[in-house]
């Protein structure tokens, strides 16, 4: 039976010495049956919040919670861009446990009905950065959690092999699973302090004329941990309209290393979800709670797209590596993918230019013509400059939907450098070109010219040849 507010805000003077209670009312939110909840008013005109555990469950996570806001020190809090709750006391209510923390202010929205475009999406994920920003002392010093990449990978390969245990899980997915736990490229990830089971109601909101709704609390931070960043954003998946907007939005606040896989695994997390809601029912032993997450996992098997839990990894290889990363590209995404080889050591205009003014280009060719001097090699260099210069011109861009990254990003590892020893007349100021005479001036160039094409191509040889062992 649920406990009155009434019951429940007497106790905040046991959990919080010296407050003096005037008032008590519900709390709208925590309506699960997992906790008995009020807010209690104070003579300062301060509200509280106090929540007490319905069951045992229940009870570890009020303790979980308590112990990572403890964790939040001032300092620590300084560097959110949001208000965190903070644990004014702990007592008991009967047998049962109670939290007492400040009441935050906000609204929520649903994650369904968050929308694109600035205010909501792009304020959560400025949210989600900051708190990926904090440094993995505050969880040590705690004796919260530490997970590194490789520990994340093991515990996931270990919740896939419960649920597939059960019997309850379709093959589809279970094959899924497994081979996105043994993809490596999946799992190349730097950790980073996370809230591990954040949901969209998790962020409270005030609305700014200007901006639109702005996140101003967070709650949910009993998960506190350093693990997998996109644990905190496998969420998105039921926020179609603002996946994309908190996606770039945390990208551009992130102080941390581009991660390739990130969407991948954010999906795959999801995913999981149900894997875990099943194994806590085969645990309790409850087959009301089994029905429903194999019922659930069917539904989520028979909506699967046909693409898999792959992650396109950055081209850091040479030329045979580059053509084994395009053989993964799905083939209904081919014409949407940049295969030019577009790397630091290699720049087509550099290798083939052309002479920035039009009028000494048709001089060199009515000097060419009278002369009956024409070069194969430079048409042939010529056009595959142009045919690179086409491929440069196209970039294709990748989506949250796509697991494939976009090869427009593949870069080599070599450094590069302009070689003024082999700069054209193209290039010199115009003022320092020397006065071509009728006779011998034009079949000189020329000559350059060709110098600079056999130079170039039998760079772009050793280059090819280097890379390709």
């Amino acid at each position: 039976m649920a406990r009155s507010p009434f019951t429940l805000v007497a106790a905040v003077t046991a959990a919080v010495p010296g407050a003096e209670v005037t008032g008590a009312r519900a709390l709208t939110s925590d309506g699960d049956g997992r906790f008995d909840s009020a807010v209690a008013t104070l003579a300062d005109g301060s509200e509280l919040v106090i929540r007490v555990a319905a069951d045992d469950a229940a009870a570890i996570e009020l303790a979980e919670e308590a112990l990572a806001l403890r964790a939040l020190t001032p300092g620590a809090r300084e560097m959110l861009t949001f208000r965190a709750p903070t644990a004014l006391g702990e007592t008991r209510v009967g047998e049962a446990r109670a939290l007492v923390t400040d009441l935050m202010p906000g609204f929520q929205i649903e994650a369904g009905h968050i929308p694109a475009g600035r205010g909501a999406a792009p304020s959560i994920g400025e949210a989600i950065a900051a708190v990926h920003s904090l440094p993995p002392s505050v969880v040590r010093s705690a004796g919260l959690s530490v997970r590194d990449a490789a520990s994340v990978r093991a515990e996931t390969g270990q919740l896939v092999d419960r649920a597939s245990a059960t019997g309850r899980v379709p093959a589809r997915l279970s094959a899924r699973w497994r081979d996105a736990v043994a993809d490596d490229d999946l799992w190349r990830f730097e950790s980073a302090v996370t809230l591990g089971g954040i949901q969209a109601l998790s962020f409270l909101f005030e609305d700014d004329p200007q901006d639109g709704p702005q996140v101003v609390a967070v709650l949910g931070w009993r998960g506190l941990t350093v693990g997998d960043p996109a644990e905190d954003l496998g969420w998105l998946s039921s926020a179609p309209d603002a996946a994309s907007d908190v996606l770039a939005a945390y990208v551009a606040a992130s102080q941390r290393a581009a991660d390739d896989a990130l969407q991948v695994r954010a999906r795959l997390h999801a995913e999981l979800e149900f894997a875990r809601w099943l194994v806590h029912g085969d645990d309790l032993r409850r087959p009301d709670i089994v029905d429903d997450a194999a019922a659930l996992l069917e539904s989520l098997s028979a909506g699967l797209r046909s693409d898999d839990l792959r992650v396109m990894t950055a081209y850091t290889g040479g030329v045979d590596s580059a053509l084994d990363v395009l053989d993964r590209v799905p083939d209904t995404a081919a014409t949407e993918i940049d295969t030019s080889m577009q790397t630091d050591a290699y720049r087509p205009e550099d290798l083939w230019q052309g002479d920035a003014d039009d009028a000494d280009e048709d001089q060199v060719s009515d000097d060419r013509s009278s002369a009956g001097e024409a070069s194969p090699d430079e048409a042939t260099s010529a056009d595959d400059g142009a045919d690179h210069a086409d491929d440069a011109a196209d970039p294709a861009h990748g989506s949250w939907d796509e697991p494939t990254q976009d090869l427009t990003e593949i870069s080599g590892v070599r450094g590069s450098g302009h070689d003024s020893a082999s700069q054209t007349e193209a290039d010199a100021p115009s003022g320092s070109r020397p006065e071509r005479g009728a006779d011998d001036s034009a079949p000189s160039d020329l000559d350059s010219a060709d110098e600079a094409q056999r130079a170039a191509r039998a760079a772009l040889q050793r280059w090819t040849s280097s890379d390709s062992e």
